[in-house]
């Protein structure tokens, strides 16, 4: 049987008419150099619930725009750091036809695996990325992602917001592949694990404590046939101590 755990953070935004009147948290201005076109306000963070490092929390956001335009549109990466500048969550903040000097203001939920004690603001036009681990059973395998070879697991990857495919290759192991979606309310720092298919390959186990994973042919009362690395070989019967047949599904 395969078994798949994914864990994701999930983060998000969602529009709020209050905001909190005691000291902020934390004040950004954007741009950080020359003139600022935008200031954002958060309120302290509200733990809300969760389940050990993995909180939810809340905070009441201002957006005043400084500028003398109409921003009709604008979509800002929100990343949340722990003391020692660790980056523990992240979110997205969409503004829609802000108006010059006019202030917005909502409250962002969003899941950290710690205690934010500051943030960042910023904006890109390369696509958005989420930084994930991926691992496997047994680690070791080859990993693709949409097709292209990123290295071994376990492995953290950079992937980006939409729809990719996992695909694991391991020399003894069945195949697999996991298809895999990131959205906008996914965070970096989770993990996805894959365990592979039983064994493809049979295996012989030799008196002298060596293993060959291999595909048997034939046993005689004088040797057995195996193809090894896509050769055939003999081996003297008297050298072999034990072998393991894997199981395969019927050709029809």
């Amino acid at each position: 049987m395969r078994r798949i755990v994914l864990s994701l953070l999930l983060c998000g935004v969602t529009y709020f008419p209050l905001f909190a009147k005691d000291n902020p948290f934390q004040i950004v201005a954007w741009p950080d150099q020359g003139t600022p076109a935008l200031r954002f306000t958060f309120s302290k963070f509200k733990d809300v619930g969760g389940m050990g490092r993995e909180r939810t929390y809340v905070t009441d956001t201002a957006v005043e725009n400084l500028s003398s335009k109409t921003i009709p549109s604008a979509t800002f990466s929100l990343y949340v750091f722990d003391k020692n500048k660790v980056r523990i969550g992240e979110g997205m903040i969409n503004l829609s036809n802000v108006a010059a000097n006019q202030t917005v203001k909502f409250q962002i939920t969003l899941a950290a695996s710690g205690t934010p004690a500051s943030l960042e603001v910023s904006t890109s036009n390369a696509a958005r990325t989420v930084s994930i681990t991926v691992n496997s059973v047994p680690q070791g395998a080859l990993l693709k992602i949409d097709g292209k070879e990123v290295g071994t697991t376990p492995k953290i990857v950079e992937v980006t917001i939409g729809k990719h495919s996992l695909d694991f290759f391991k020399e003894g192991y069945n195949s697999g592949r996991f298809p895999l979606e990131i959205t906008s309310r996914d965070a970096s720092g989770g993990s996805v694990s894959y365990e592979l298919g039983n064994s493809a390959h049979d295996t012989v186990e030799l008196r002298d404590g060596s293993i060959l994973t291999c595909d048997l042919i034939s046993v005689s009362g004088m040797e057995i046939r195996v193809r090894l690395a896509g050769a055939e070989q003999a081996i003297d019967r008297n050298k072999v101590k034990r072998i393991l047949l894997t199981e395969r599904d019927p050709v029809n």
